[in-house]
C-alpha cells in the first residue's frame, strides 16, 4: 500500500499500525483524513477498531476477503479495495476520498480544528454504521447506554449520554432534559405547553419535551 501511494504526491502517509491497539494510538496522535483499514487484523477486526474511536476518519477498507464487501459498505466506508490492489483501483478510491473531504470541509470549514467528533462508528448486533454526527437528530439515555436516532435507525450503543455529550458540538446539540439531547438543526417546530415548558417537534417526527430550566435557555438560544 505504501508503495502504491508513492505515485500520489497529494497523499502523505503519516502512520502505520499492525494491530488495533497500535492503530488507536496512531490515529489519536496524527488525526488522519483517511484511514486505510484491513478488515482482519492481529488482535481484532477493523470493525473492533472503529468501535473504539472517539472520532472516525474517512475509511477505505482493504482486505483479501471480498465476503466483507457488503458489510463494509453498510458502515458507509468510502470504498472497499480487494487485494491485490491495482493502481487504477487505488486511484479511484483516492478520488472518492478527496471528494468526500472537500464536501466535509465545505460543510464545516473548521473541521480539522474542531474538538467535537464529526463521525462515529455505531454497532448494533450484526448491523453497523459510520454516522455523521450532524445526521443524528436525537440521543436518549437508556440506563448506562444511549440510543441514537438517525436515518430511521435507533440503535443502542454502550456509552452513557454524559460521555457522548462531551464530544458533541454545543452549538449544534442541546441538552433538552436529563435523558435527551436534541440536534438543533432537526427542530421543525417549538410550542409552549400550559406550564410554560417548550415542546419540540423534530423533522424526524419525534416529540421532545424540554425541562423548565432548559426551556428558558433554549428560548434565549433560539430567540423565541
Amino acid at each position: 500500500m505504501r508503495r502504491l501511494l508513492t505515485a500520489h504526491p497529494e497523499v502523505k502517509v503519516i502512520g502505520e499500525a499492525a494491530n488495533p491497539d497500535e492503530a488507536i494510538r496512531a490515529i489519536g496522535r496524527t488525526s488522519p483524513d483517511v484511514l486505510f483499514l484491513d478488515v482482519e487484523m492481529p488482535g481484532g477486526s477493523g470493525f473492533d477498531l472503529l468501535e473504539k474511536l472517539e472520532d472516525v476518519p474517512a475509511v477505505v477498507f482493504t482486505t483479501a476477503y471480498d465476503e466483507y464487501a457488503v458489510r463494509a459498505f453498510e458502515v458507509s466506508a468510502l470504498d472497499y479495495l480487494v487485494k491485490p490492489i491495482t493502481a487504477e483501483r487505488l486511484a479511484a478510491a483516492l478520488g472518492r476520498a478527496q471528494r468526500a473531504l472537500d464536501a466535509s470541509l465545505k460543510e464545516r470549514p473548521n473541521l480539522r480544528s474542531a474538538s467535537a467528533a464529526h463521525q462515529i462508528f455505531v454497532r448494533d448486533g450484526d448491523r453497523c454504521w459510520i454516522v455523521r454526527v450532524t445526521d443524528i437528530s436525537l440521543l436518549e439515555s437508556v440506563g448506562n447506554y444511549t440510543r441514537l436516532h438517525f436515518g430511521g435507525n435507533a440503535p443502542l450503543i454502550f456509552r452513557s449520554l454524559t460521555a457522548i455529550e462531551q464530544r458533541l458540538n454545543p452549538g449544534t446539540f442541546f441538552r433538552a432534559n436529563r435523558s435527551q439531547i436534541v440536534n438543533l438543526g432537526w427542530i421543525e417546530a417549538a410550542e409552549n405547553d400550559i406550564s410554560g415548558r417548550l415542546s419540540l417537534k423534530l423533522r424526524s417526527g419525534k416529540q421532545v419535551g424540554i425541562s423548565r430550566r432548559q426551556s428558558r435557555s433554549l428560548r434565549e438560544l433560539l430567540s423565541l
